[in-house]
């Protein structure tokens, strides 16, 4: 996919070594990049958001005749969402469930990322994918396939990263972006490269649960910005050689909570 626009951030470190990024955000039917906050320098840096392209499409859960393999992906999906209310990551299991059309982009700035957004508004859900990535350097920066959710129409939004090392997880409010903080769990990583990992995303009011081969990590969000809003597909790019960053998602599945 193309696109249309680079909206560039810049990067900063704030009290109680948080993270800061000034950014744009592009229009809710096309993708915006935006960068990442380094690890280990305060020193400011570019960051980019997505730019336009066709979004990609859901596919209602099939109804007369379901082949058999998606039929067991929905029951085990469906298993999945009671797991998930056992533990509190989810207050429902009453929800629609949807299929996401396979996912294959790739992305060469390094320090930005980069959206494919749905004008659909959604609060309580679950995001399901198999992720597959690369880089085409040996030595890239942070980097991987993500999620984004609670887009506004101001372009305040989160965003999620699954990287080699860590789970990036990111608040954007005005022309600032934050870390999320973990309230509990790993966080971390192992990955090479290139890296691929069941990936689950479980959003409940203000909290989130990250779920990364089955490790559950949870982050508590803003209790003055919501978690509610349009939600988008995204790729976080660490190299400028070559593909720079190449993300594929399989296996997509979404619930959205009634």
């Amino acid at each position: 996919m193309k696109t249309n626009r680079n909206i560039p951030i810049v990067l900063a470190v704030i009290i109680l070594t948080l993270s800061v990024l000034a950014c744009s955000v592009g229009t809710a039917a096309e993708p915006t990049p935006t960068v990442l906050p380094p690890t280990s320098t305060s020193t400011p840096e570019p960051v980019s958001t997505p730019t336009n392209t066709p979004r990609p499409t859901w596919t209602p859960k099939p109804t007369a005749t379901p082949n058999v393999a998606a039929t067991q992906q929905y029951d085990e999906f469906s298993t999945l969402l009671k797991t998930y209310e056992e533990n509190g990551y989810v207050s429902t299991t009453e929800g629609d469930i949807y299929s996401i059309d396979p996912f294959k982009e790739e992305w060469a700035q390094i320090g930005w990322y980069q959206w494919w957004p749905f004008n659909d508004n959604i609060s309580d859900f679950v995001f399901k994918a198999h992720f597959n990535w690369s880089t085409a350097s040996d030595t890239p920066d942070e980097s991987g396939c993500g999620f984004v959710f609670g887009i506004q129409e101001n372009g305040d939004h989160y965003s999620v990263f699954l990287d080699k090392s860590r789970i990036l997880f990111m608040m954007k409010r005005g022309t600032y972006a934050y870390m999320v903080g973990k309230t509990r769990g790993p966080g971390r990583t192992n990955f090479g490269n290139p890296a691929e990992a069941d990936f689950v995303l479980s959003v409940k009011g203000q909290s989130a649960f990250v779920s990364v081969d089955g490790e559950v990590t949870e982050y508590t969000l803003s209790a003055d910005q919501t978690s509610a809003g349009d939600y988008g597909l995204t790729l976080l790019s660490g190299t400028n050689s070559g593909y720079g960053t190449r993300c594929e998602m399989n296996d997509i599945l979404m619930w959205t909570a009634k």
